[in-house]
């Protein structure tokens, strides 16, 4: 399903599906009830908008209609976090996840390679609640294979602080650590699902041989993977010595621009994220 968007991108898809396919037009509201219904009968629904008109118009039916009843209605979202650039404030997910895992049953799926999509596909087919699919840009180094996907995963093993980075930004951190020696850059992890279920051990030990976690997303503080990253540590004993989280501010000069403008304005760019946590002769 679509609420009238997906235009020169979905046509294949529609072509595929036929009669399966369905424009619910501009009414994001029905396109979310009708799922449900859809889902109550049985069947297996996703709709498709762009991140805000999936999540903030239709709250109340996805609350309602789709949680409280844990049906399998999978909620695409594209666009997360400042992907739409100029089209501002109205365009941008900066609070998708945060608000969506507020409700009952919800999992939220944030790939951050164009390889996770088909992943994470696989495991939404037979996942038997509600869940929300965040869609961005594939940033991914040229000639670097993405290890194979799991929700918890180490992308670069390093010796400095730990950093876990959420969607798809974690490329361009890649791309600046990669041909660093392991002593001289973070030990970098990527995490796609939410909410926490559990803590890899493997992780555990590195925040616990760092003292320093950094977390760093393309969302908001509030609901978002670092205030729920931070529980979970505290409630099994296990809190760093330090704790930074990088994360999306919103508009701090008040005006629009690209994602790599808004990136840059609230510190979530890659250099912003690394050359802190670089040694001493790496950040000359």
């Amino acid at each position: 399903m679509t609420g009238d968007l997906g235009f020169q991108a979905l046509e294949p898809l529609r072509e595929a599906m036929g009669a399966r396919f369905i424009n619910a037009g501009v009414a994001e509201q029905n396109m979310i009830t009708v799922a449900a219904g859809l889902a109550r009968s049985g069947l297996r629904p996703w709709a498709y908008s762009i991140a805000p008109f999936i999540y903030a118009r239709p709250f109340e039916q996805i609350r309602n209609d789709v949680c409280q009843h844990r049906l399998p209605v999978r909620l695409v979202g594209n666009g997360g976090g400042f992907a739409y650039g100029v089209m501002g404030g109205t365009h941008h997910a900066l609070e998708d996840y945060g608000v969506l895992l507020c409700l009952a049953h919800m999992r939220a799926f944030v790939p951050a390679f164009d390889a996770d999509v088909w992943a994470m596909v696989d495991a939404l087919q037979t996942l038997a609640g509600p869940a929300y699919l965040r869609l961005g840009r594939s940033e991914q180094p040229r000639d670097w294979p993405v290890p194979p996907y799991a929700p918890w995963r180490r992308l670069l093993p390093g010796e400095r602080a730990t950093l876990l980075v959420v969607g798809p930004l974690v490329g361009g951190i890649v791309a600046l650590l990669r041909d660093l020696a392991p002593a001289d850059r973070p030990d970098l992890w990527a995490l796609c699902e939410l909410p926490i279920d559990e803590l890899p051990g493997a992780f555990l030990d590195s925040v616990a041989r760092s003292q320093h976690l950094v977390v760093v997303e393309e969302h908001g503080a509030r609901g978002g993977a670092g205030e729920l990253i931070a529980r979970e540590l505290l409630l099994r004993g296990h809190a760093p010595a330090r704790f930074s989280h990088q994360h999306a501010r919103g508009y701090p000069s008040g005006r629009y621009g690209s994602q790599s403008f808004h990136r840059v304005e609230c510190g979530i760019d890659a250099e912003s994220v690394v050359r802190p946590l670089l040694g001493a002769e790496r950040r000359s």
